[in-house]
């Protein structure tokens, strides 16, 4: 039998989107529209995903494996989509708020869950096949962590750009 230390995912859910706010706003609301290449995503484009992320997957898809894991995900497409939303036109303020405002909404609902709840319980994926939900809400904190590290390698790449002519290599090998 396999056990997951929901309380500690809970903490790491709740410091995560404090570390994708401190990280966040150390780019000014324009310098977090530049990408260092154009395939890359800006750290705007990073926080309007994550809150997307929010509302549309991670909290959606793990309520609905737990509450009926025979019920048929939502659709999520992802192909394309900082495109298709415009996320770099939009607020820096806005998107870290949003994604703040809507990650204390799954903290409380998680918090809600019973102890007895079963995170073995799996949806059957068409493409990944059974996807149980304990998975799911490990994937969650992951994802949090893939994308802080994605913001901070654009702070650290913006820095060579703010000073071009000039190296960041003393600051260390990235």
């Amino acid at each position: 039998m396999s056990t997951i230390d929901i309380g500690a995912i809970i903490g790491r859910l709740e410091r995560g989107a404090a570390a994708v706010r401190a990280l966040a706003v150390v780019a000014s609301p324009q310098r977090a529209r530049w990408k260092p290449a154009p395939e890359h995503w800006s750290i705007l484009e990073i926080c309007w995903h994550l809150l997307d992320e929010e509302r549309e997957d991670f909290r959606v898809r793990l309520r609905s494996t737990l509450e009926d894991p025979t019920r048929a995900w939502p659709a999520l497409d992802l192909v394309g989509v900082a495109e298709k939303r415009k996320y770099n036109e939009r607020d820096l303020t806005a998107a870290v708020e949003e994604f703040e405002r809507e990650r204390r909404a799954s903290i409380a609902w998680l918090r809600s869950l019973p102890e007895s709840t079963d995170f073995r319980a799996a949806y059957q994926h068409p493409k990944f096949g059974p996807i149980p939900a304990g998975d799911l809400l490990a994937s969650w904190a992951a994802h949090d962590a893939l994308h802080i590290r994605q913001i901070a390698k654009r702070l650290h790449a913006m820095a060579a750009d703010d000073a071009p002519g000039f190296a960041i290599a003393y600051a260390g090998e990235w």
